[in-house]
């Protein structure tokens, strides 16, 4: 079910676009696109801007170390994101469906680092989270990527998964 945005939001429209730009293969333009928006929002600024945009720009980067920072940066702002603005932002979302994508992706970079303690701490938290993943196709793909990187964790692979954001950029 989608529902409207609950209120216009600028920032995270432009978010929006600058994703769809990456997703088109534009990703160097929608790379500085979201830096200048990064800046413009600051390190203190709305926690769901700064979760939305590092969870995205994270994406944009082939190397498993800056994609890590980067989604570091939107766990922290995560965490830091109330259910009210949340849903302020768009009434159909909830903070806790956010938590399986994004340990999802802490757990997959650093499995590609070689990290596996951590791939596996993040991957456990992943799979701790998945009941807040809705039932419809987003959630299917989630649950099967969080299933695809606990395998290559314990295969200790360290290889990029075909179907990992950016993969196609």
């Amino acid at each position: 079910m989608t529902t409207a945005p609950a209120s216009p939001d600028p920032t995270m429209e432009a978010i929006g676009h600058a994703v769809a730009e990456g997703r088109a293969g534009n990703s160097d333009s929608a790379r500085q696109k979201l830096l200048g928006l990064w800046s413009a929002i600051g390190v203190t600024g709305d926690p769901l801007h700064r979760c939305s945009l590092a969870h995205y720009l994270a994406d944009l980067h082939e190397d498993p170390a800056q994609a890590l920072a980067w989604d570091i940066r939107a766990l922290d702002a995560a965490d830091a994101v109330t259910e009210q603005r949340v849903q302020e932002h768009h009434a159909g979302l909830h903070i806790a469906g956010f938590y399986p994508s994004l340990h999802l992706n802490l757990a997959d970079n650093y499995r590609r680092l070689g990290s596996f303690e951590a791939a596996t701490e993040h991957i456990n938290a992943a799979k701790t989270h998945t009941p807040a993943l809705p039932q419809d196709p987003y959630g299917d793909l989630l649950r099967g990527a969080i299933q695809d990187v606990a395998e290559a964790i314990d295969g200790r692979d360290q290889s990029r998964r075909a179907s990992a954001p950016g993969s196609a950029a």
